[in-house]
């Protein structure tokens, strides 16, 4: 089943809390493009955008979109104070030369080492990889949103990833409906339960082996 509104918000509020003041942040569609409408007041972060964009703000309330004014998905967006606009050239160029502190992205698996599958299922038509290649490459931080099951129930967080891979090795934190982990050397790290969530019911949906942070334990 696909997520409710408020659990994909209820994602999106808790990566904002990974934003900090001067950031330099790419958003990827679905979930991660949510995350900007739970920014705290007052911070001031820079969101960037492959087609060429940095400084975008907030969704426009409908009837208020700018036809001219789009992120990389084509969604209508809207611009703070200080914004500028470049080509595609140039925006890759900041990508890969590692000015991103955070790329947020969906997903349609990640395993417990951290790989990313997130472009293709096999025999599916896809427009393309698109710029995720090079964000989970280069950014600071790679954060992860997703549902933690997919339609069929089956783990989103796995053991090793059955779709093809983007990037290897390369996930710093995934954010679910159920539960928070951080990747590192070692592994998967539990850092938080939802609300409401239990502890069984992640070890239940989780195909991925991980241990628990001590604030859990």
């Amino acid at each position: 089943m696909g997520m409710g509104k408020d659990i994909r918000n209820l994602i999106a509020k808790r990566a904002a809390q990974e934003i900090e003041n001067g950031m330099v942040v790419n958003l990827g569609i679905g979930i991660p493009s949510l995350v900007p409408d739970h920014l705290p007041e007052g911070t001031h972060v820079f969101f960037q955008a492959e087609n060429g964009v940095l400084g975008m703000g907030s969704t426009p309330h409908p009837g208020e979109e700018d036809g001219n004014l789009c992120n990389a998905a084509g969604y209508p967006v809207t611009i703070r104070a200080g914004a500028s606009y470049f080509d595609s050239s140039l925006a890759f160029g900041m990508i890969r030369r590692g000015k991103l502190d955070i790329t947020i992205l969906g997903s349609l698996q990640v395993s417990e080492q951290g790989d990313l599958a997130n472009w293709i299922v096999p025999g599916k038509k896809v427009p393309g990889m698109g710029g995720a290649m090079e964000l989970s490459q280069k950014a600071k931080k790679v954060i992860v949103l997703m549902n933690h099951t997919d339609k069929y129930g089956h783990s989103k967080v796995v053991k090793s990833c059955s779709l093809p891979i983007t990037t290897p090795a390369c996930v710093d934190m995934i954010i679910t409906d159920l539960a928070v982990f951080a990747v590192g050397k070692e592994g998967l790290l539990l850092l938080e339960l939802m609300p409401g969530v239990t502890l069984e019911q992640v070890t239940a949906s989780t195909d991925a082996t991980f241990k628990l942070s001590p604030a859990l334990i």
